[in-house]
């Protein structure tokens, strides 16, 4: 008998993204710093329409699955993790995770909603291999990342450039066999 709940955490749960989320990510892009801690693209805002075209295209993408982060008690976003760029031959994917409500940062959320996105790449997806990259001044999320376990295998020396300085972007990665045998699973 499967007893795991793959989706539900002890305080959050991963959820489908639906168009009712669209206002919501969209303000979290007027936060500049959500934008540079989340992505390597330009912080700017963006229009819901901009949401509205990357939900369909990931809709239709078999190779990413995008989750919503929630509380278990209400149906509010906290924030987005997936996995993408998945090589099925190989067994690997990217993971990415995002919290957008400022308020909502620094809680155990996200820690919580990696566990969840890790154990479904690895026992659902029967994925080996997950991934990630990571800006050197992203130290919360390092650290987070390095206490479930990511080993950092790479850098992209001076891959960023955020006002007027340079920064290092890191390379991670997880095998399943190290979470198998690690304590942090959920």
């Amino acid at each position: 008998m499967l007893e795991h709940n793959l989706f539900r955490g002890k305080s959050i749960r991963l959820t489908e993204l639906g168009q009712e989320d669209i206002a919501t990510i969209t303000q979290w892009y007027q936060n500049s710093e959500f934008g540079r801690l989340f992505d390597a693209d330009p912080a700017y805002p963006r229009s819901q329409r901009h949401w509205k075209s990357w939900f369909d295209e990931e809709d239709k993408d078999k190779n990413t699955f995008v989750f919503g982060i929630r509380p278990l008690d209400n149906e509010r976003l906290m924030g987005i993790a997936t996995l993408d760029g998945i090589l099925w031959p190989h067994q690997t994917a990217w993971l990415a995770i995002g919290i957008g409500d400022t308020h909502q940062r620094g809680r155990g959320y996200g820690t919580e909603a990696l566990r969840l996105l890790i154990h479904f790449g690895f026992y659902e997806l029967n994925l080996y291999r997950l991934q990630l990259s990571v800006f050197e001044y992203n130290t919360r999320a390092i650290a987070v990342y390095e206490r479930l376990g990511f080993t950092r295998e790479g850098t992209y020396r001076q891959f960023l450039a955020r006002e007027g300085k340079r920064y290092d972007m890191y390379l991670y990665g997880l095998l399943r066999d190290e979470w198998t045998s690690s304590t942090t699973r959920p």
